[in-house]
């Protein structure tokens, strides 16, 4: 995700916590666990039973423990000298590898649309034919000759990439864009450089990869694009609008973080800080049609009245008066009914979407049984033939929590090019389920389903009347199923050699703040950091969770879990903060982004604010041990599971240009090329700076071309990069 601190005025606020439920948290269960874990182990203590070799999973529901062991993850290695940490504004990396800007903000896609000016003069409408800003999420798809899907191609493909916000004003030509009401060319500009971008390129006769600008596959699906309801939500009356009178249909998906591949060969993009769009009147809560339960949903979306939108899109006069592309964004009681306005049009986002990246001519689809959140992005169980395909995700905002959907339909492999059926097969009907860390190193999962742990018509919370309405009030549902409550659930990546899951949980400054909770086993620090002379207080710098289902089954009920690593400075405290041991070469702050690669190298991306002052964002690679692989400790008073120090073998490989996010993270099936995305560089300068070059923080992806003479006249622009080794090996090896 991206924290868009300064880029645009926000009328919401994304670190704004809407989960006021008074869910258990581990510091009120503790003494509970251990005293059932003592009697489980005849009276050892849970620290000593986990360090002696207790396995987690030997105290956890339905563990068998003659399942065989999974192939060892030691086998992949990372091969490359850790680089140090960078403030300059590029693109640092390992000695031996280089990069190349492939795709940047405002790029063409066809050769009929005029290249990026660098002077914001392009017109709205254009941005359907280029590439939209803040490039995050996005996968590989590998493509033969006559245009079909396959996965083991490496020279030509698609890159499906998420377009997640915009810094609004280098998109303009000058500040009086962002005059309010919105000029409508410019609210234009912005709507449609959000969204997703599919792009075909191929390596050309150097064996450098580049944009097929001929490529008819070639397209954007932008918030105005066409889009279906599919699963337990669509046609309910939640998502009736002026738009769509029967609740089938919406248009767009906007604020597209990560991201998922499926095994059918589609693509699933995951919307997040959607809710900070929308416009509600002053006064909108106490409307004569507007119910008890509408306001108690909105609330806990965070779409509250008197919510002006971040971009204020809904200020629009439109040339043509019938149009609703800037009127959808007010959720404001103004018509008869639900179909006269679009009071229900949130309902319409918070959803996993899939693409079918080889159909150009096919709408996505909202796969409303994935749950209505703030997705970050969709991971794929270990898929085994005869078992259901399992899909995790997190919400991404402090005190949310992790889900994951286990389908109805058992895996069959003969569905691997099935496309969008394949997805109305598997991903339209099934159980959502959402966890519970308990404090002896077990979980659970809970069943978000109607009728099930309180989820009924006469839930004094919230009435769940159906299915529909516990997948479009999924926070409130899995309030009162009783998750637990974690540092911002981010990207979700599963170990293809083990099947074992691992979530970032990127950081939270309001742990144990005032009337916040305090820590627990699953988020144990609480703890003063400086950035310079800002004092920062909290789970400053974030860290990663894992787990192990139970019988290693996907759609287990129990798991077991512990931390892999903690993000810290090497030189902080080890007892409190850097628990994990990191070094220089290694130590990190908020990771965000995480993927394996088909070895099992994992890659971390950071998305930070709190260690700005020594470095700037980085990625790294790890090859990981397994859930249990450590011991049991406490920090401070807070008893946890920490997984081994993953000492040399996480070290830093890249590091991004000033002010940027590193996110996304894609490789050909070769291993000889990998895709990042560099997100939002200088996304602190100022508006007024606009028309002062010099004012900008940063002035990438120019600063990395010798040839380009005024690079500081220029303005910075979020890209998609190609990496590659000098040698034309295998990255990361």
């Amino acid at each position: 995700m991206t924290d868009n601190k300064t880029a645009a005025p926000l009328a919401f606020d994304e670190d704004a916590i809407t989960n006021t439920s008074a869910n258990r948290h581990f510091s009120d269960v503790l003494q509970v666990r251990l005293s059932r874990r003592q009697a489980l182990v005849g009276g050892m203590s849970a620290s000593a039973a986990f360090l002696l070799g207790g396995s987690l999973a030997g105290c956890s529901v339905g563990d068998d423990d003659d399942a065989p062991a999974p192939a060892s993850p030691f086998s992949a290695s990372v091969g490359f000298t850790a680089i140090p940490k960078s403030l300059a504004d590029a693109v640092s990396l390992a000695s031996g590898y280089s990069a190349s800007v492939l795709y940047a903000l405002g790029d063409p896609l066809d050769n009929a649309t005029s290249a990026w000016s660098d002077a914001g003069t392009e017109t709205g409408a254009s941005y359907e034919k280029r590439s939209g800003d803040h490039h995050d999420g996005m996968s590989w798809f590998g493509m033969t000759a006559a245009g079909a899907w396959d996965d083991s191609r490496s020279d030509r493909g698609l890159l499906c990439i998420n377009h997640e916000n915009i810094t609004r004003i280098f998109l303009h030509a000058d500040t009086t864009a962002l005059a309010s009401p919105r000029p409508e060319d410019a609210a234009l500009k912005e709507i449609n450089a959000h969204g997703v971008g599919i792009v075909e390129v191929a390596k050309n006769g150097a064996g450098t990869f580049e944009v097929n600008r001929a490529s008819p596959r070639n397209r954007r699906i932008t918030p105005n694009t066409p889009a279906e309801l599919h699963g337990a939500v669509r046609g309910s009356r939640f998502t009736v609008t002026r738009y769509s009178t029967g609740g089938t249909m919406t248009r767009g998906t906007i604020n597209n973080c990560a991201n998922g591949k499926t095994p059918w060969g589609t693509y699933l993009t995951c919307e997040e800080n959607w809710a900070g769009y929308f416009k509600r009147a002053a006064g909108d809560d106490t409307h004569v049609q507007r119910t008890a339960a509408e306001v108690t949903l909105l609330k806990r979306y965070g779409i509250n009245q008197g919510a002006g939108g971040n971009n204020a899109w809904a200020t629009v006069t439109p040339a043509d008066s019938a149009s609703t592309v800037f009127s959808r964004w007010d959720a404001s009681i103004v018509g008869a009914s639900a179909a006269d306005d679009f009071r229900n049009e949130p309902n319409t986002f918070g959803w996993v979407v899939e693409i079918d990246p080889f159909a150009p001519a096919a709408n996505p689809r909202k796969r409303t049984a994935l749950g209505r959140l703030a997705h970050e992005n969709a991971e794929f169980g270990k898929l085994v033939a005869g078992q259901p395909v399992v899909v995790y995700t997190g919400d991404d905002s402090r005190f949310e929590y992790i889900y994951k959907f286990v389908s109805d339909a058992l895996w069959d492999p003969a569905d691997a090019t099935g496309g969008l059926a394949a997805g109305d097969k598997y991903l339209n009907n099934g159980t959502l389920y959402v966890a519970r860390f308990n404090a002896d190193g077990t979980g659970e999962w809970l069943a978000l389903e109607h009728q099930s742990n309180g989820l009924g018509e006469d839930n004094v919370t919230f009435p769940f009347t159906s299915q529909a309405a516990v997948l479009v009030a999924t926070r409130l549902a899995a309030d009162v199923a009783g998750a637990t409550k974690m540092d911002r659930p981010e990207w979700i990546a599963v170990n293809p050699r083990n099947g074992e899951v691992y979530c970032t949980l990127t950081n939270n400054s309001n742990r144990a703040q005032g009337a916040n909770p305090g820590v627990d086993a699953a988020n144990p620090r609480n703890y003063t950091d400086l950035r310079g002379a800002t004092t920062q207080r909290g789970n400053v710098n974030g860290h990663i969770i894992r787990w192990r289902e139970d019988n290693r089954r996907n759609d287990a009920l129990t798991f077991a879990w512990d931390i892999y690593v903690f993000g810290a400075q090497a030189d902080a405290d080890p007892a409190l903060v850097n628990v994990s041991g990191l070094t220089t070469d290694n130590d990190m702050s908020s990771p965000d982004g995480l993927w394996f690669d088909p070895r099992g190298i994992l890659w971390i991306q950071t998305d930070d604010g709190a260690y700005v002052d020594v470095s700037n964002c980085m990625m790294l690679a790890a090859v990981p041990g397994e859930v249990g692989d450590g011991a049991s400790v406490a920090i401070g008073a807070q008893a946890t599971h920490v997984g081994k120090a993953p000492g040399t073998r996480l070290r830093r490989f890249l590091v991004g240009p000033k002010e940027c996010e590193i996110t996304g993270v894609t490789m050909t099936p070769d291993g000889r090329t990998m895709f990042v995305n560099i997100q939002h560089p200088g996304e602190d300068t100022a508006s007024g700076n606009l028309a002062t070059p010099a004012g900008y923080s940063s002035h990438w992806p120019y600063t990395a071309d010798a040839t380009v003479i005024d690079a500081t006249l220029k303005r910075p622009r979020s890209a998609t990069i190609v990496i590659t080794k000098d040698n034309g090996g295998v990255i990361g090896s």
